[in-house]
Formats: C-alpha cells, sequence, structure tokens
C-alpha cells in the first residue's frame, strides 16, 4: 500500500502546544490573559467582529493603493459571487460594525478585541500570514483625552507584561487644514528632487507623499530628512490638541519622545499618530501602533464620526515577555487496577469541582507512574489500589518529601484541600 503523503503546514502559519520546552502558547495566553485584565480596568468593552467581510470594507479603509490592498489581502469570490476578504486588521470592521449595527448610540464607545489576522507577505521573525493582534478603540470621542487614556492603556499593558526598553514615539498630523497644507509643502519639496528619488517614492509622490518620510531606501533618506516638519503648518486648534495630548501624558507619568517623521498615509487620520518601539526585535521594532483616524467612519459612508485606536501585535509581544509559570497540577491520582480506576474517575471529579487542579496517571506500571506524576511538577499524589481500597484508604504522598500517609476515603477530599 502507497505510504500517504501528510500535508504540510501552510507556510507563514504556526501550531502551538502549551508545555512545551519553548512554551510559546503559554507565552501567547499570558499577552491575551494580561489585555484582558487590563483593558477591564479602563472600561473597554468585548467586542467580537467577522473573520471575514466584503472586500470593500478594507479597500476603502486601507485604501485601493496601499500593498495591504493591492498585494497582502486574501480576496476570494464565495459561491454568491460576492467579493471576500479575511480581515488583515480590526478597525475597519469594528468601523463598520459601529456603523451597521447602530452602536452610535453607546458613543463614546471604548472596545477592545483580540484574534486573528491575515496578510500574505513575507514571514519573518514575529510576523506570520495569520497573526495575532490585540486592538482597543474608542469611538464617538474627538476629545484629546481619549488619545490619552488609549496611550496610558497601552503603557499599562507593557508595564503589566513586565517589557522593558519599549519607548512611545508621538507625532501630530494635524487637523484636516493643517496636514493639507503640510501636504502641499511635502509635494513641492519632493517634486525638487523627484530625479534623486526611489521609483518606489516616486511612484508614492502622485498617490501616497507623506509614506515617503518613512522611506527605508538610502536613496530616499537625505530628502526625506531634509523635508519640512508639520510644525509649521499647524493650526493653532491642532497645536493646542497636541500639547493637550502630550501634557495629560506628563500628567500620567508616560514617557514618550517626539517623532517629527512619523506618519500614517491616508487623508482620513488626523491629529495623533503613536508607536511604541524596542531594538529588541530588529528592524520591525514597533510593538503597539496606531492614531486617530477621524475620517474613516464617514468614509465608510457613515456619520462624521472622531475616533482613535491602537494596534499590537500578539507574537511580538508574546517574544518579549519573559517566560511566566506554567500551570501544574498540584495533584496527580494513580489508581492501579480497573476498580480504582472506577473510583479515582469520582474522587477527580469531586477534587477539581472544589478548585483542586489535578491529573490522573492511569498508563504504566506503578514506577512509570510515579515517574510521570514527579515529571508534571504537582506537590502531591494519590496512590489506590486493591489494598487501600479493601481498607477504605488512599495513599497521600508528599512528592517532594516523599512522605507518605493513609487518609479515609470519606476524607480525601477535605484532608486534600487543606494541604
Amino acid at each position: 500500500m502507497a505510504k500517504i503523503e501528510t500535508p504540510r503546514p501552510v507556510r507563514g502559519t504556526q501550531d502551538m502546544l502549551g508545555g512545551t520546552t519553548e512554551a510559546f502558547q503559554e507565552r501567547f495566553a499570558h499577552v491575551v490573559a494580561t489585555f484582558d485584565r487590563v483593558r477591564k480596568l479602563y472600561g473597554f468593552q468585548r467586542v467580537e467582529v467577522p473573520v471575514f467581510e466584503q472586500t470593500a470594507v478594507f479597500a476603502r479603509s486601507l485604501g485601493e493603493s496601499t500593498d495591504v490592498v493591492s498585494k497582502e489581502m486574501y480576496t476570494f469570490e464565495d459561491r454568491g459571487g460576492d467579493s471576500i476578504t479575511l480581515r488583515p486588521e480590526f478597525t475597519a470592521g469594528i468601523s463598520r460594525a459601529y456603523i451597521t449595527e447602530g452602536w452610535q448610540q453607546y458613543a463614546p464607545l471604548k472596545v477592545a478585541t483580540h484574534g486573528p489576522l491575515f496578510r500574505y507577505e513575507r514571514p519573518q521573525k514575529g510576523r506570520f500570514r495569520q497573526f495575532h493582534q490585540l486592538d482597543a478603540e474608542i469611538l464617538g470621542a474627538g476629545e484629546p483625552a481619549a488619545d490619552v487614556e488609549l496611550l496610558v492603556l497601552g503603557d499599562q499593558l507593557l508595564r503589566e507584561l513586565n517589557i522593558d526598553g519599549v519607548t512611545l514615539t508621538l507625532n501630530t498630523l494635524g487637523d484636516a487644514e493643517s496636514r493639507e497644507a503640510w501636504r502641499a509643502a511635502l509635494i513641492a519639496h519632493f517634486e525638487a528632487h523627484r530625479d534623486q528619488l526611489s521609483e518606489e517614492s516616486v511612484d508614492r509622490l502622485a498617490k501616497n507623499p507623506l509614506r515617503i518620510l518613512d522611506s527605508k531606501d538610502p536613496r530616499d533618506r537625505p530628502i526625506a530628512d531634509s523635508a519640512p516638519d508639520i510644525d509649521a503648518y499647524l493650526t493653532d486648534e491642532a497645536r493646542s490638541f497636541f500639547e493637550k495630548v502630550t501634557s495629560g501624558l506628563d500628567a500620567a507619568g508616560v514617557a514618550w519622545e517626539r517623532n517629527a517623521r512619523l506618519v500614517r498615509g491616508l487623508d482620513y487620520y488626523r491629529h495623533t499618530a503613536f508607536e511604541f518601539v524596542t531594538d529588541r526585535l530588529g528592524a520591525q521594532g514597533t510593538v503597539l501602533g496606531g492614531g486617530r483616524y477621524d475620517g474613516l467612519i464617514e468614509n465608510l459612508g457613515g456619520p462624521s464620526t472622531p475616533a482613535v485606536g491602537w494596534a499590537a501585535g500578539i507574537e511580538r509581544l508574546a517574544m518579549l515577555v519573559d517566560m511566566p509559570a506554567i500551570d501544574k497540577p498540584a495533584v496527580v491520582l494513580i489508581p492501579m487496577g480497573e476498580v480504582a480506576e472506577a473510583k479515582a474517575t469520582g474522587i477527580i471529579a469531586d477534587l477539581r469541582r472544589a478548585g483542586i487542579a489535578c491529573d490522573m496517571g492511569y498508563r504504566g506500571n506503578m514506577k512509570k507512574r510515579m515517574q510521570r506524576a514527579n515529571a508534571s511538577g504537582a506537590a502531591w499524589a494519590i496512590i489506590l489500589g486493591e489494598d487501600e481500597l479493601a481498607r477504605g484508604e488512599a495513599s497521600v504522598r508528599n512528592l517532594v518529601t516523599g512522605d507518605q500517609q493513609a487518609v479515609a476515603l470519606d476524607a480525601l477530599i477535605g484532608t486534600v484541600t487543606a494541604l
């Protein structure tokens, strides 16, 4: 009979198992649990949005000319002939739901979620084609205090994860008037150096000139570095907004640095743009980033709605956290024989209902079962054999000291609970 070939995992995906040597799943779960705990402190409700949407949701929100839309989205036609896309990010779907589900009535609305996203790009350290993000958004709030709250939330999350060496970098994109004046000045600057720009930046000059500022191409850097900053074009209102954000961060004790070259290319972004960056992950050092997107919901056909949000890669955060303690059973039951196994099934159910983490060793001889019990990290073993059952007892062994005592079966739960 011919050997059946096992399908391989798709490139850019990963399988995770808890309790292994590297235990990446334990780190992953620790990041998610910490996020859920911290977001509750700030009153952010958990929401769920579909894993796939109509392609137009992402095309409108991310921009037809962006790499994500033109090169990276997983898009297909379903059986009904509709163009469907697996979500490459959360904000677009949440914004769509804000419009279609009537969430405007709850504004200002603070929501958070986490889960898988999909982008067809070259896998690299901390980046996958199916990856996972944390996401936090405040919709319907145009005040600088909303930006501050989100930034303080992000800072506390990183602190609670004990991730050090991370810097909050911050910039303002101004209001619509400021941004348009700055954009015109940038176009004039880059046009004067068009023949020195990379091909990609020449293309961006027509579609998305702000993105030239963060180009990594060595040919572009001298020109980008000499481009005008936005500060000269800020209106009084935009300048005041940014000052309120930075003073709020100062009051909350959140350190930040100004990065006048930090931009968001799409026109609906306004005011605050930010990234928490580290030098521990190589060139792709952003672990949490976001900004204010006051024009996005309107761009999707909804009412004019201010909003601000951020996202953070779970895989990247998991790579930076110290290994949390792996949950270990407190007790291992070791039954020998069918009668003992039947009795142990009831005992272990009662122990778990009493809130005691436990496991059962039901394979191999006594020596192998005891070896596995010791390797599990459990503190106690409950041994049930024919002799013990005949006396109405169980043997309770301390796996650290080796001490052992006989305990009556009807007193077993109370005794173990008190250990």
